[in-house]
């Protein structure tokens, strides 16, 4: 048990400079830019996806950690978030490295989830471009202010302290979560989640991408684990990873105040990663 609670401590103190970082940025903005400054940040999102797709292929569930801050306060669009959800790699890679697997078929497996996020990312924020959410806001319209609201923090404090009174709220939080699902793994345990997913054709890839979305390492580590050792296939796995976003999810439902819409997010993300599962196996994908 004691494992358990170290680990998720680790774990919880990796995310602090991904999450200071973010909210560092955000106050600054708040605090430093001009209107015309913001506008022009606006409407540089048309490429947001582009590069949420490969930032988020980076091993640190940080990445979408930070992104869903910056949803919330709408300095990325909706297509940049789904774009790092469903590149995020979190600890597949590190598994990859470590088994000693062969280069160019890690770069296809996080190559095929760049793609998958930067072409959902794009298509998203074309139809949904102009919509308006949260009552009179314009979608990817920069509200910064709303972060603070939220967490009803004195950000005349300056920028520096309303940052790390943002990123401690949010660090807590994050520990409180993590430490129940670790919990729970640890009595489940992980062979419960493996024996859901294995030889169930198309329900396999639905099961996969629940599996996914446990906002927990273990999910990932479960879900590499099991192709490597040739009992799962591969649109299977992806599927789970693709719906995977590390603790990105937790922290949307934590800062999002319009929880339909964070509803309607994890739908889309878990729908697309199922479906971009099955579409691997049906072409006859391998890597």
């Amino acid at each position: 048990m004691w494992d358990v609670i170290i680990d998720t401590l680790v774990d919880a103190v990796k995310l602090l400079p991904f999450l200071f970082a973010a909210y560092f940025a955000m106050e600054y903005m708040e605090h430093k830019m001009g209107e015309r400054a913001k506008e022009t940040i606006e409407k540089s999102g048309k490429l947001g996806p582009v590069l949420g797709g490969v930032i988020g292929a980076f091993p640190q569930c940080g990445f979408s950690a930070a992104a869903s801050n910056l949803y919330a306060g709408r300095v990325i669009t909706l297509g940049t978030l789904l774009a790092v959800f469903l590149s995020t790699s979190d600890e597949m890679l590190p598994i990859l490295v470590s088994e000693q697997v062969n280069a160019s078929v890690i770069l296809k497996l996080l190559g095929l989830k760049v793609l998958v996020g930067m072409v959902v990312g794009l298509l998203v924020d074309l139809s949904v471009g102009g919509k308006k959410r949260h009552g009179e806001m314009e979608s990817g319209h920069m509200d910064i202010g709303h972060v603070c609201e939220h967490e009803h923090c004195r950000c005349e404090d300056g920028i520096v302290k309303s940052a790390l009174r943002h990123t401690l709220n949010i660090f807590l939080f994050l520990i409180l979560i993590t430490l129940l699902l670790n919990i729970l793994i640890y009595f489940a345990g992980e062979g419960f989640l493996a024996a859901l997913i294995l030889n169930k054709p198309l329900l396999g890839h639905m099961i996969a991408g629940l599996v996914g979305l446990i906002p927990n390492c273990a999910s990932s580590v479960i879900l590499t684990q099991l192709y490597l050792e040739g009992v799962m296939g591969l649109g299977v796995m992806m599927a789970g990873l693709f719906a995977g976003t590390g603790v990105g999810l937790v922290v949307l439902f934590r800062m999002n105040d319009n929880k339909k819409e964070n509803a309607k997010i994890l739908l889309l993300l878990y729908a697309t990663g199922v479906a971009a599962g099955i579409a691997i196996d049906a072409l006859g994908i391998v890597v």
